[in-house]
């Protein structure tokens, strides 16, 4: 087990890939940090369902491409709640699909395994508070990514979700869709960034969205992004 376990300032990190010399690297990449420590380490899905359901975790690094049970149903079963670990899928492909697949199933935000480290360390810290926009760039991706498919047709599902919200938070959801942080969301509507951030709080209640990508999942599946 990774030091200061208990330590409730130290985020705990589990690793989940194929390739023993790729999970080496994130070890020593994220036990370099005082506020991080690797807890447990599997070389599939189905390794990492039975070591999470042993020891506690804040974050998954999962890689998306492995025998048995890919990372896609991995994330489908471990994070159907609010209470479980954050996923951060690893891919080594820019726009995989599996990606994009992983994030509808719950996880939070996904990088390219080449992503230089101060990012990747950037990514666990985020996804553990909460904020799943890790950097411009992943917007930007599943931005394009759903651009560049049909326009879809407003869900039942994305409009029952959608029942309770105002119309300035619909306004908000559509720019945080777009990319926009709350600092540029507070300039487009002329408010404060705290308003902001109250209205993205009540989004997130709401719709019972986890975090900011899956709201922008949700504008995408409500037709707001077009």
């Amino acid at each position: 087990m990774g030091r200061a376990c208990e330590d409730p300032h130290v985020i705990r990190v589990v690793l989940v890939d194929d390739q023993q010399m790729v999970r080496a690297g994130f070890r020593m990449l994220v036990e370099s940090q005082d506020d991080l420590t690797v807890v447990g380490e599997a070389g599939d899905g189905e390794e990492a369902l039975r070591l999470l359901a042993e020891v506690e975790a804040d974050v998954v690094l999962m890689d998306v491409r492995m025998p048995r049970l890919d990372g896609v149903e991995a994330t489908r079963r471990i994070a159907p709640g609010d209470d479980g670990p954050r996923v951060i899928v690893l891919t080594t492909f820019d726009l995989d699909e599996y990606a994009f697949a992983a994030l509808r199933a719950g996880a939070s935000a996904f990088l390219l395994k080449d992503a230089a480290p101060p990012d990747l360390l950037a990514a666990i810290r985020a996804v553990h508070a909460g904020d799943a926009v890790v950097a411009p760039s992943t917007t930007r991706r599943l931005l394009d990514h759903f651009l560049a498919a049909p326009a879809p047709r407003a869900s039942g599902a994305a409009d029952q979700r959608l029942a309770g919200v105002t119309e300035r938070e619909r306004e908000v959801l559509g720019l945080i869709a777009h990319g926009l942080s709350n600092p540029e969301i507070a300039t487009t509507l002329v408010v404060s960034e705290a308003t902001v951030k109250t209205h993205v709080s009540r989004l997130l209640a709401k719709t019972g969205s986890r975090d900011r990508v899956h709201l922008v999942l949700l504008a995408f599946e409500a037709g707001l992004v077009g």
